[in-house]
């Protein structure tokens, strides 16, 4: 019987609707009812998600509604929330009991000290006022800026909420309370080092001012490794691709190990650069036999059913010197004919596409050379991928393994591709010649799941809910 809990409160609001738009004698702006004493006495959120869609609580978020209990409220006139003049429907208001739903730009710590976590109720002849804390929204993450770190390494977390930041625990309860930093003005980061001793993969936690912002488990997570240049899966090698012995020790330094170049420097020295409109050779896993090209060896950390929205592909980038041209392209098959951004390989059109142009310099439409001086990773959804961008489709995780094996070739595969990139229609960035280092590491497939922790952990087994 517990899923009748998601329909009762919207069924009990329309039939509020539908009663006072029936009422002929409108008495709410009446003296009697203006001039009524008002009394709360408990504030309840609603949430019809949630296994107590209507929970009485002492805190409340922004964007959250909430229901007002207590005496004398109809013909309330004003709502005013930590001083904010707040809407609410009066078909909504009863004289026990009224709905109101906190708007997202209620200031927090913006507002005047004396009406900070109050809510004030006005009519005409009479005003309440009841304290409740006002949280800002839950905390939601949006990247990590390295999700394999050596011990050492600075790592960032980005999104909204993450103010004030006093612990963080890493994958198997690893603790972290000392150097700490955190965005206390807008809340959009939080960074921390990693520390030794960290050999589980998973979600990052951290408590904050907000609440406890959550990461997808994708991070020190290693189970879905590809490639990783030193032991973990089998490059290929054969005339389209280049050598694995021009794999180079991380120019970084930080004792990786080593790592993929976009183009050997052999290839860079011997002809000066790749040229404008030119791509280059592949750098390919073995393909067909070799046992780590079957990903249903991944079942374990991405169950079968597991829909393509809630995988992505990552890897890591070092990028000395800003790069102004040219895009990395990863395909799922060795099956291309047609190469680099825009072709029919991308295409979600296409019934054998299974490729992605990653474009770095290229944010927001906008030309932005890219450089970094460290290791960054990058996150690249399964749905930006080929045919998996038809979500109405609903793929899953165990598509993807089948449409692998299933090819001719089920070499997955990277490559430089030095063209001409038509971002938008009729407005193309021309290539010029590519000379410099940049350089790819860790080449693996992740969950990428969205979470955000409950106020009230019962709700899920987890103590989360999906984004």
């Amino acid at each position: 019987m517990k899923h009748l809990k998601y329909y009762l409160l919207p069924v009990v609001t329309l039939l509020a609707a539908g009663m006072c738009s029936c009422n002929d004698d409108d008495t709410y702006f009446e003296d009697d009812a203006q001039n009524s004493p008002m009394k709360v006495t408990q504030v309840y959120l609603e949430d019809y998600k949630s296994s107590v869609p209507d929970r009485p609580v002492d805190f409340a978020r922004l964007g959250q509604l909430i229901r007002l209990e207590g005496e004398g409220l109809y013909g309330v006139k004003k709502v005013y929330i930590n001083g904010y003049d707040t809407y609410f429907n009066r078909a909504y208001v009863s004289d026990k009991s009224m709905l109101v739903t906190i708007n997202s730009k209620t200031p927090i710590t913006e507002c005047e000290p004396e009406q900070r976590d109050k809510i004030r109720l006005v009519k005409d002849g009479s005003e309440c006022t009841i304290d409740l804390v006002i949280r800002a929204a839950s905390p939601t993450v949006s990247s990590v800026s390295n999700t394999l770190p050596r011990p050492g390494e600075k790592v960032t977390v980005y999104g909204e909420g993450f103010q004030e930041t006093t612990l963080i625990t890493l994958p198997g309860g690893v603790k972290v309370t000392e150097g700490i930093e955190s965005d206390d003005e807008e809340g959009l980061w939080f960074s921390f080092t990693m520390p030794d001793g960290v050999t589980a993969g998973g979600s990052i936690e951290a408590v904050n001012a907000n609440g406890v912002a959550k990461t997808p488990a994708y991070f020190n997570e290693r189970r879905g490794m590809i490639l990783d240049c030193d032991g973990t899966g089998a490059f290929g090698n054969w005339s389209a691709t280049y050598d694995p012995a021009e794999c180079v020790d991380d120019p970084a330094g930080t004792g990786r190990g080593l790592c993929i170049p976009a183009i050997p420097a052999s290839v860079l020295a011997a002809n000066g650069s790749l040229a404008a409109g030119r791509q280059g050779n592949g750098w390919f896993t073995a393909g067909n036999d070799e046992p780590t090209d079957d990903w249903a060896r991944m079942y374990e950390l991405i169950p079968w059913n597991t829909p393509t929205s809630e995988i992505a592909l990552q890897f890591d980038v070092l990028c000395p010197d800003p790069l102004v041209t040219g895009v990395l392209e990863f395909t799922l098959q060795n099956n291309l004919s047609n190469y680099g951004f825009g072709t029919s390989e991308t295409s979600a059109d296409y019934s054998s596409a299974y490729a992605v142009c990653w474009v770095p310099w290229m944010v927001d439409g906008e030309f932005t050379p890219f450089q970094t001086k460290e290791w960054i990773t990058v996150t690249i959804p399964i749905t930006n991928i080929g045919i998996y961008q038809n979500v109405k489709e609903g793929y899953v995780f165990q598509d993807v393994v089948a449409h692998r094996n299933a090819g001719s070739y089920r070499n997955f595969g990277m490559f430089f591709v030095n063209k001409d990139v038509e971002y938008t229609d009729g407005n193309t960035y021309p290539a010029t010649d590519f000379n410099q280092g940049l350089y790819v590491d860790n080449l693996r497939i992740v969950p990428f799941k969205d979470f955000t922790v409950s106020d009230f952990p019962e709700d899920e087994e987890d103590d989360t809910t999906e984004e």
